[in-house]
């Protein structure tokens, strides 16, 4: 098995000088593993380093990845870090925070894209990874519908009550104005807990019950609500909160 602890450490010259990605043997360097193991066979610091491709003085890609990662903690941490968090760390930039906020944007459509075209009920981990994206580097509540048609395929994903840390008002009246707008069959629920803690709290079950009774006034059903905070999220129905 490769020991990445091991390899790292042998990178190092006697006299404390790194050796250039240049100078590792070939298949031992991030861009040529990936292309021979595939991407899942990299740690999250050779990713980064593929991304950032150039080190800094006396740090080659992979050894600047590292550093970043122990500032902002994880890479979900770093691409929900803000631009001036970023910028001041030694390596990254301007440059850098845009490219990886365009890099989560394509993401976020390519998974978009896969919602509408299947069941989400048969792929509801694409359900979670968008979710996720979308809504777990918030650092302000917001409480987003996913409207459904009756085959369970995505019609939009709307925005529709934003708050403060703490809370959202959220108004049934407002949610079954736009499932009749999408003539939509059924929906999906989420909201982010900015604080970090994903498990429902009592006022979030009470809040699920109120739109699912309304909304079942007009034969529209509630699949399941996802509480979303960075790094984990919960589902309703998995935790059997949707009776």
């Amino acid at each position: 098995m490769f020991d990445i602890g091991a390899f790292y450490t042998r990178k190092k010259q006697t006299k404390g000088e790194y050796m250039a990605i240049t100078a590792w043997p070939k298949e031992e360097r991030p861009r040529e593993r990936l292309l021979a193991q595939g991407a899942q066979a990299l740690s999250d610091a050779e990713l980064l380093a593929i991304f950032l491709r150039v080190g800094v003085r006396g740090k080659s890609a992979v050894d600047l990845a590292r550093d970043v990662l122990k500032v902002t903690g994880s890479l979900g941490k770093l691409f929900a870090a803000p631009e001036s968090e970023l910028c001041g760390i030694h390596g990254m930039g301007m440059a850098k925070y845009v490219q990886l906020q365009a890099v989560m944007e394509m993401a976020r459509r390519a998974i978009h894209e896969q919602l509408k075209e299947t069941d989400t009920l048969n792929s509801p981990q694409a359900v979670r990874d968008y979710l996720r994206l979308t809504l777990a580097r918030l650092d302000h509540e917001v409480f987003v519908v996913v409207f459904l048609t009756a085959q369970h395929r995505v019609l939009a994903v709307e925005e529709m009550f934003r708050g403060t840390l703490t809370q959202t008002s959220v108004y049934p009246r407002e949610v079954v104005k736009r499932a009749i707008h999408h003539n939509a069959g059924s929906v999906i629920f989420a909201h982010n807990h900015p604080s970090g803690e994903p498990q429902p709290s009592a006022a979030d079950r009470a809040l699920t019950r109120a739109l699912a009774d309304a909304l079942a006034l007009v034969d529209v059903r509630v699949l399941d609500h996802f509480v979303v905070a960075p790094g984990a999220s919960v589902s309703f129905a998995e935790q059997g909160l949707m009776g």
